[in-house]
């Protein structure tokens, strides 16, 4: 790895800490280096050296780099460039200084504090907003480029200590003339997250993303992933067959409007189910702003550094409790 820094420093990106790693790829912090002093905080995606050479993994780096380089919303982490050195593939990725959705959790599990109702909504509307945006997309000759992320997970959804909901890792998504997943042949996404047309073989469209909206949703009110079983069969078992219950039962605060939009995401037969992202983001803004003041970003933000017990860097610490 250190003739690679030395190359990335040839570059212009200085790497400062791996932050996340997969069995693909990991993922860097950097600084972007230029005249006059001028630095900015990147995230660098290399390709792990092993997985260069394989034309399958190539095609799939370099296509998540082509389909989401004009993906630019808010919602969404957007990718700067996409380069080559060593004979290793990386991407320059915008940098979240934040944690991702399952960090999240794993850190209500170990407080033993449910996540509040108004907080987990608003997360899940504003994934649904950049889906929304991605699902509408259009190229430059305006063919409606089809997109279908396949991999809706927590891990995939990154919260900024600001507040900022991002979708990220478009790895597997597929889209109009950028499809390496065949479907009816593989299924592209993780098991308890999947969408019923996913776990039996079926051809997506967008619906097939609203479907693990809604798993992440109870998952967020809940504390756990219903669907998730012993092993990856029986999660897709699940996907397909458990009875969805109604989750007011199992947590007080869940209101009536809120079930019904739970159990909206989650019918099966996708005809039955929200037709747009569009269409549940408005669901879910609904819900939160009829009654006036709702959550923002910031409430979001200060909520998150406070679950993680998180202090802007130079700050002083927080007094001590008498």
């Amino acid at each position: 790895m250190a003739s690679l820094k030395h190359i990335f420093n040839e570059l212009q990106y200085e790497m400062t800490r791996a932050i996340a790693e997969g069995g693909m790829g990991v993922v860097y912090q950097a600084h972007q280096k230029g005249a006059g002093g001028f630095r900015k905080v990147v995230a660098v995606k290399l390709i792990r050296e092993e997985y260069s050479t394989i034309e399958e993994f190539q095609s799939n780096f370099i296509g998540e780099a082509r389909l989401v380089a004009d993906l630019i919303h808010t919602n969404i982490v957007q990718t700067y460039h996409l380069g080559k050195i060593g004979g290793q593939y990386f991407m320059v990725m915008e940098f979240v200084n934040g944690v991702n959705l399952e960090q999240f959790l794993e850190r209500h599990r170990t407080l033993g504090k449910p996540m509040p109702v108004d907080l987990a909504a608003f997360v899940v509307s504003r994934i649904a907003r950049g889906l929304s945006y991605a699902h509408q997309k259009r190229d430059i000759e305006g063919r409606l480029l089809g997109i279908v992320h396949r991999d809706i997970c927590p891990k995939n959804i990154m919260i900024g200590y600001e507040g900022d909901v991002k979708l990220t890792d478009f790895g597997i998504a597929k889209a109009l003339d950028l499809m390496y997943n065949e479907e009816g042949q593989v299924i592209a996404g993780k098991d308890e997250y999947l969408s019923p047309e996913q776990a039996s073989y079926a051809v997506t469209d967008a619906r097939a993303d609203l479907f693990p909206l809604g798993i992440v949703l109870t998952e967020l009110l809940h504390g756990r992933n219903i669907f998730r079983g012993a092993d990856r069969e029986g999660s897709r078992d699940n996907i397909l067959k458990l009875p969805i219950p109604v989750f007011s039962t199992l947590r007080s605060d869940i209101d009536p409007k809120l079930e019904a939009i739970i159990q909206k995401a989650l019918q099966r037969d996708r005809e039955n189910r929200y037709q747009s992202a569009y269409e549940m983001m408005t669901a879910l803004e609904r819900y939160l702003y009829s009654y006036g003041y709702g959550p923002t970003n910031e409430k979001l933000g200060v909520y998150l550094k406070e679950v993680m017990g998180y202090r802007e860097p130079g700050s002083a610490p927080s007094p001590t409790p008498a």
